[in-house]
């Protein structure tokens, strides 16, 4: 079975202006919640074994924060690509994907678009899914052998949740 964990990166900084936003990194609560968000994985037997996320400075910080909560993971790959890719690039890299449980680590709008266009059930109730908020996790399972095969509507939604929820 597969199982997709799709997570916006947590809060990021803005003190400094002069930094360009690829290289803005995690304000305080941002890290926090990065280590709330893999505590909380952990806690529900959310394990990922293949890692795909965004080379910004505030996706590899919120992973880093992850993985203090989970245990050691050997495939975590950082792509150019992923900053700012829409819904369709980010689906075309899942498609690549080698794992049982992948972890997706992205921005928004992206993320947040693949969320609502890989899921068949409606939407979680939930009053943020919509906005998809720093930090939020979404968790899938794609009806599919093989990431090739992952096409919108392909999964259902297990959960949606922010880290004020965990």
């Amino acid at each position: 079975m597969k199982r997709l964990i799709l997570v916006r990166h947590a809060k990021s900084s803005w003190s400094d202006q002069s930094i360009d936003d690829k290289n803005r990194p995690l304000n305080e609560r941002g890290q926090s919640d990065a280590l709330t968000i893999g505590t909380w994985l952990a806690s529900q037997g959310l394990q990922p074994d293949q890692v795909l996320s965004s080379t910004a400075t505030r996706c590899r910080e919120t992973w880093d924060g992850i993985s203090k909560g989970l245990a050691p993971v050997a495939d975590v790959s950082f792509h150019d690509f992923l900053y700012m890719s829409t819904d369709q690039e980010m689906l075309g890299v899942l498609r690549t994907a080698t794992g049982n449980t992948v972890l997706m680590l992205g921005h928004m709008p992206g993320i947040g678009e693949l969320a609502r266009d890989l899921r068949q059930d409606p939407p979680p109730m939930h009053d943020l899914f919509r906005k998809y908020p720093t930090g939020s996790v979404t968790v899938l399972t794609p009806h599919v052998e093989d990431w090739v095969q992952l096409g919108y509507g392909d999964a259902d939604c297990e959960i949606f949740i922010t880290p004020a929820d965990m």
